[in-house]
């Protein structure tokens, strides 16, 4: 027997995908799909703008069926587990403009500060209590804890987090308006890039000493 509170959900998770999948071409992140179906072929030499087919021949129903459903059994050093349903992880998504994932963040877990440069975010919390967070370019923060059944938007690339404030593991489900949304961890683009920025530009941008940048960056090797 499916519960109301479980149906609620669902329609709340149906809604935001239609809102996100709705044809205006002007908003579009994805350019649109020229053929009813295009399970991505991750193996092939080149991708441009998405993936190649697969031949038609070798698509099974499998293809179009993902699962949400497990909870994580190993959180990394952020308290988080990241199901994956970009097209990497769910290649039906290939060409169609959405991507979802699920995320679950352990008590005290965070999704650190970031942005996605090539979509808009929506999602739904599932479970547990979330605090999201956002932040504009003019360096304005805009705040609520949220409870299941509730529902987040993020404009595209803004800087934001979603932090467990509750005595409970949270999940929620992110949707985007892309296939492939992108992630910028404003952390590790600036203390691990390949070769290192310098730390006169960290030691000058943040306006304190080589010791407190050598401090950060010794953490984050310690925690890798």
């Amino acid at each position: 027997m499916i519960s109301s509170s479980s149906m609620s959900l669902f329609g709340l998770l149906c809604g935001l995908i239609v809102l996100l999948m709705l044809p205006f071409p002007s908003r579009a992140s994805d350019p649109d799909p020229l053929q009813d179906v295009c399970i991505a072929d991750l193996n092939a030499p080149i991708s441009i703008n998405g993936f190649p087919c697969k031949p038609a021949s070798n698509v099974t129903s499998d293809d179009f069926f993902t699962d949400f459903s497990k909870d994580p059994t190993t959180f990394d050093v952020f308290k988080r587990a990241v199901t994956f349903g970009d097209v990497f992880g769910f290649p039906a998504v290939n060409t169609q403009g959405v991507s979802l994932f699920r995320l679950d963040l352990d008590v005290g877990g965070i999704n650190p500060p970031h942005t996605h440069p090539r979509g808009t975010e929506a999602g739904i919390v599932t479970r547990g209590t979330l605090l999201v967070g956002i932040v504009t370019t003019n360096n304005t923060f805009f705040s609520k804890v949220l409870t299941p059944g509730m529902v987040f938007l993020i404009p595209r690339a803004l800087v934001h987090f979603q932090l467990n404030v509750g005595n409970e593991p949270a999940t929620f489900i992110p949707i985007f308006n892309t296939q492939n949304p992108g992630v910028s961890d404003s952390i590790s683009t600036i203390f691990d890039a390949t070769p290192p920025v310098p730390n006169e530009v960290l030691t000058k941008s943040f306006r304190v000493g080589d010791d407190v940048i050598n401090a950060i960056r010794a953490a984050r090797a310690q925690s890798s």
